[in-house]
């Protein structure tokens, strides 16, 4: 394998993975749409113009097509209470805002992963999903809303620079403990 392409392998194929999750992919699903991308990757006569654009929506496509096969869907919906695989370590406020996003439409919860863990602009993301910026943003935005509004009564701690670093309980009304 090329250098180029080892390396977007190892930048890009957690992120892809947790993007095919947010498209409704069980984990084993997305890995193999992750591998059907980067061999078509690899069959192209010339590297893409811009090679993480072309997988990115090279494994969207991919992704959606999987899961319009009837027994896929079928394991998916099996499978829909896991969208992301627990750990023994997280925190019951950790897998209630993974409860939350998991209830997000998908379409919202495409953008917000997009957005957050691809760094995408919303002018990428609409290229990527063929829509307008100010659609990815507001999908993004409603869709933030929507996740405020699921851990009501929850805080986001933040970093000295301003980036949310933690989701703790707010402090009941009057200071109590």
């Amino acid at each position: 394998m090329s250098d180029w392409l080892e390396k977007l392998y190892e930048t890009k194929a957690v992120e892809l993975i947790l993007y095919g999750r947010a498209l409704g992919l069980g984990h084993a699903e997305a890995e193999d749409v992750l591998q059907e991308s980067f061999v078509a990757l690899m069959e192209k006569a010339e590297r893409p113009e811009q090679p993480e654009h072309y997988l990115v929506r090279s494994f969207r496509n991919r992704a959606l097509n999987y899961r319009r096969s009837l027994w896929r869907r079928f394991t998916r919906e099996i499978e829909s209470h896991r969208w992301f695989e627990k750990s023994s370590d997280e925190s019951p406020t950790e897998r209630a805002a993974m409860k939350c996003l998991t209830g997000l439409p998908v379409e919202q919860r495409e953008v917000i992963v997009l957005k957050i863990w691809h760094q995408y602009t919303f002018e990428e993301i609409g290229g990527l999903l063929d829509i307008s910026p100010n659609t990815a943003a507001g999908r993004y935005r409603y869709g933030l809303q929507k996740l405020k509004a699921c851990v009501e009564g929850k805080n986001y701690e933040r970093d000295e620079l301003g980036e949310a670093i933690a989701i703790v309980a707010t402090m009941p009304a009057g200071g109590e403990n």
